[in-house]
């Protein structure tokens, strides 16, 4: 499991069109304290791509159905977005990504 990122990284690492979003797939399960990996790369030398990814990735998983697991609320996975931001999560992405989802569920 932890091997995917680098996996990831080698089936797509061929297609040139998909160069440029490399780092983002390698250091998505980096954390903001640097207690991620694979390279335990701390706050912003995580590559923005990464951080923006690993917020959707997480709230993605969080809402998700999984036969192992309820999936959690919308509003209760922003609330652990916000209450992870600073140790697993980028505060200022994890406040853009909330802002926007907010706004997002007024509109339903």
């Amino acid at each position: 499991m932890r091997l995917h990122p680098e996996k990831g990284v080698a089936i797509l690492a061929p297609i040139e069109q998909l160069k440029g979003v490399l780092p983002g797939i390698l250091h998505h399960h980096e954390r903001y304290d640097g207690t991620g990996y694979p390279d335990q790369l701390k706050g912003e030398a995580i590559p923005l791509e990464a951080r923006i990814i690993t917020v959707a990735d997480s709230f993605d998983a969080m809402v998700s159905v999984r036969p192992y697991k309820k999936g959690y609320t919308v509003e209760d996975a922003l609330q652990e977005l916000q209450r992870c931001a600073g140790t697993q999560f980028d505060p200022v992405v994890v406040s853009c990504f909330c802002d926007h989802m907010k706004q997002k569920l007024k509109r339903l």
